[in-house]
């Protein structure tokens, strides 16, 4: 699964480049855990890169594995909610940047 949406933030330093990138990789991850416990999830996999410089393009991946013993999950419908919410608070980040 991987999402780019791009928002108009001015250069960003390369400090400022890592912390969005955590920001978003721990709301993703902790969306996925508030919906599915831990020993549920056999891989989970969350890359965030943050490129350019006006406008600034955030791109998500995030790789879930679900336990077998898991039936009826919509698995794919965790993973996107999952990256709304990294790009949710990747927005957040920037604008409280301005």
């Amino acid at each position: 699964m991987k999402c780019v949406e791009e928002l108009g933030i001015p250069d960003l330093t390369t400090e400022q480049t890592e912390t969005l990138c955590s920001t978003a990789e721990n709301a993703a991850r902790k969306y996925i855990l508030s919906k599915m416990p831990l020993k549920m999830v056999d891989n989970l996999n969350i890359s965030v890169e943050a490129e350019g410089t006006k406008p600034v393009n955030v791109t998500v991946e995030i790789d879930l594995s679900l336990s077998p013993k898991i039936k009826d999950f919509d698995a794919e419908a965790l993973v996107n909610e999952a990256v709304q919410k990294a790009l949710e608070a990747s927005e957040i980040y920037l604008r409280n940047l301005k």
